[in-house]
This record gives C-alpha cells, sequence and structure tokens, in this order.
C-alpha cells in the first residue's frame, strides 16, 4: 500500500500537480526553495497569458501572466512597469518568470512613452487596480498582497507607488531613475538592484541614495550588479530573477524559507555590492 501511494504521489508530480501548501502558512508553496530552482527559467507553476486592452483606464495596456492551476486558492500579484521610450516587451522575461514562482503579474503598457515616474507610478496602481476589480483573472487574486516593480523610470515609478500606497507588500526597483532622491516616508519592503556601470541613472546619485533614505524599519535591500550597465533587465539576468523572486516570495506570501537567499544575500562574482537590513524574522 505504501509503496503504491508513493508512485501514485511521484506520477502527479510528474504530471504536473499543483505545489503543496504548508499547514501553518497557506501562502508557503511549492518544494523548500534553492539556488537551482530560483535560478532556472521557470518555477513550480505552469502559467497562461490574457492580454491586455489598450482601451483600458488609467494604463495603456499590457499582458497578464497568472499559474493555471485553481487548486491553491488565490496568489498575491505584481504590477511591472517598463523604462522611458520603452514598451513592455523590453523586460518581459520577468512575466513568466515571476508568475511561475505562484503570482499573477501584469507587465504594462505606459499611457505614452515618455511618462515621468510619476506617471507610472500612477499606471501602476492602476493596473493593480484593473487587475482585482475587473479583469479576467481577478478571482484568482488575493487583492490584500500585491507588489510593484519596473525599470528605469518604472523603477522610479515603484517607488512613487509605494510611497502613495503603503499597503503594498513589496517594490522591486531594477536601474531605477528618479529625480526625487529621498524616500524617508517609504513603507513598503523595497528590493533595489542596480547596475554598477550604470551612466543613465548612476547607482550614485539613484539607487544608493534611494536606499539609504528608506528607514530600515521598512526593511529593504540593495544588490548591485558586477560590470551591469542600465539595461541589465533588458535581458534574462540570473540575480535579477533570484533576488526579485525571493524578495516577493517573502514579502509578498510572507515565506520565510526564502529568507535564506537574502540575508546574508548573494557573495558571487557578479555581485559588487549587498546590503540589506538583516535580520528578517
Amino acid at each position: 500500500m505504501f509503496l503504491a501511494m508513493a508512485a501514485a504521489a511521484a506520477l502527479a508530480v510528474g504530471l504536473g500537480a499543483a505545489p503543496a501548501q504548508a499547514a501553518d502558512n497557506p501562502y508557503e508553496r511549492g518544494p523548500a526553495p534553492t539556488v537551482s530552482s530560483l535560478d532556472a527559467g521557470r518555477g513550480p507553476y505552469s502559467v497562461a497569458t490574457e492580454n491586455v486592452s489598450s482601451l483600458v483606464s488609467g494604463f495603456g495596456g499590457g499582458t497578464i501572466y497568472y499559474p493555471t492551476t485553481t487548486s491553491d486558492g488565490t496568489f498575491g500579484a505584481v504590477a511591472i512597469s517598463p523604462g522611458f521610450t520603452a514598451r513592455w516587451s523590453s523586460i518581459s522575461w520577468l512575466g513568466p518568470r515571476i508568475a511561475s514562482h505562484g503570482f499573477v503579474v501584469i507587465g504594462i503598457e505606459t499611457n505614452t512613452l515618455y511618462d515621468q515616474p510619476g506617471q507610472r507610478g500612477d499606471q501602476l496602481l492602476a493596473a493593480l487596480d484593473y487587475l482585482t476589480r475587473s479583469s479576467g483573472v481577478r478571482s484568482r487574486v488575493d487583492a490584500s498582497r500585491l507588489a510593484v516593480a519596473g525599470h528605469s523610470m518604472g523603477g522610479g515609478g515603484s517607488l512613487e507607488a509605494s510611497r502613495t500606497r503603503p499597503s503594498l507588500q513589496a517594490a522591486v526597483p531594477l536601474a531605477p531613475w528618479n529625480a526625487t532622491k529621498s524616500w524617508s516616508t517609504l513603507r513598503v519592503p523595497t528590493l533595489i538592484i542596480g547596475g554598477e556601470r550604470d551612466s543613465i541613472a548612476p547607482v550614485a546619485s539613484h539607487s544608493i541614495p534611494f536606499y539609504n533614505s528608506i528607514p530600515s524599519a521598512s526593511e529593504k535591500g540593495y544588490l548591485e550588479l558586477n560590470n551591469a550597465s542600465h539595461f541589465f533587465p533588458q535581458s534574462v539576468d540570473t540575480l535579477t530573477g533570484r533576488l526579485g523572486v525571493a524578495w516577493l516570495k517573502r514579502f509578498v506570501d510572507n515565506d520565510t524559507r526564502y529568507d535564506q537567499f537574502i540575508c546574508p544575500g548573494p557573495s558571487s562574482s557578479g555581485v559588487s555590492d549587498y546590503r540589506n537590513t538583516c535580520p528578517l524574522s
């Protein structure tokens, strides 16, 4: 009997059964995470997509990525904005990568290619409102567990959105650009990822001052990628994927199994600087 049950369980995994939930935390799902599982191209969930019309109110449309399973209840959600003059396609690898770890992701198009960080922040929040209230996948989303991210001015927009809506659970600005340097009123757990060789939003005048100005009580992290330019998010980047997913799992899903990737954090040759507010739990 035991062997038959074990075989059935193995078969279910092989057929793509939904990851199991932990009894004490309904959002702690799937196998114990490892560096290998986070660095892989996809996580444990199969993902489908839904297109969003450019005629929606508040932002320029985009693409939703969501786990196909309906057996795990609702998921946390993340809205992501591209940068100045860029479209969602420039960073679209982030959509299925993050969604496959158990999130609903909406990658947005902005109202115009020239929208500034404040406008992009408003559009990120409008996208989350659409996702939770009007979208075809709204029943899959937990409206109390939301996050934002973005590249360049989209990253600056994620800071703006976090300041505007402190109920957000996490923010992940990538090579963020913003004329505002102090974020002392920000309360959302924020992971900033910058490129050491960024000449458009140099870390010395953007990512580092942003990180330093966020109160430690808010929980924050700063990852600087060795020799990376401003455009590192526009191609698949393993460290960005690993730390970004770990941050979202920790703060949107409250999954403390991911603390190990944040604290003390990565120390490979691809990292030129890493700072955080350890301990987390």
